[in-house]
């Protein structure tokens, strides 16, 4: 007579989907732009006023052009010093970076955090159909990590 093992009820797994955390969730949209003819005296003052670092410059039918930071603004200052010129003859169109990599709303905010850790930016503007819709910073990811306080990190994960 073969010996039979009596385990009991077995606790029920838990098949529950994984949280999606997307850039969407947590990304700002109610953001500070700035437009391509504005004075770059005004960013500066725009920037210091609203204690941020930089932000997106969009065009009259909110299409994002470029990106302007402190970093633009300072060279712009530096020059200006240096060539005697007035800091409001200056304009945003010709101090903002061009080449602006932007990030999908549905992506993962792992995703994005491995991306901002490969490039070293501080802020992901995000571009749907053609329109700037919002902005992803370092902060809005960290904000997102501690919501997990007390889930398992590989829960969250494509496994």
């Amino acid at each position: 007579m073969p010996i039979k093992s009596f385990q009991g009820a077995r606790k029920q797994q838990n098949t529950s989907e994984p949280i999606a955390l997307k850039v969407r969730d947590y990304m700002t949209t109610n953001l500070i732009t700035f437009r391509p003819d504005q004075s770059v005296q005004e960013v500066v003052e725009s920037l210091i006023k609203n204690k941020i670092s930089g932000g997106p410059v969009v065009n009259n039918n909110r299409e994002l052009v470029g990106i302007i930071s402190e970093g633009d603004c300072l060279k712009q200052l530096s020059e200006s010093r240096y060539y005697n010129m007035p800091l409001e003859h200056d304009n945003v169109e010709k101090r903002m970076a061009t080449n602006v990599e932007t990030i999908d709303g549905n992506m993962d905010v792992f995703d994005a955090a491995n991306k901002f850790l490969q490039s070293k930016r501080r802020r992901f503007p995000i571009v749907e159909n053609g329109k700037l819709v919002g902005q992803i910073s370092q902060k809005d990811i960290l904000k997102a990590a501690l919501q997990l306080k007390g889930e398992n990190w590989n829960s969250t994960t494509k496994g």
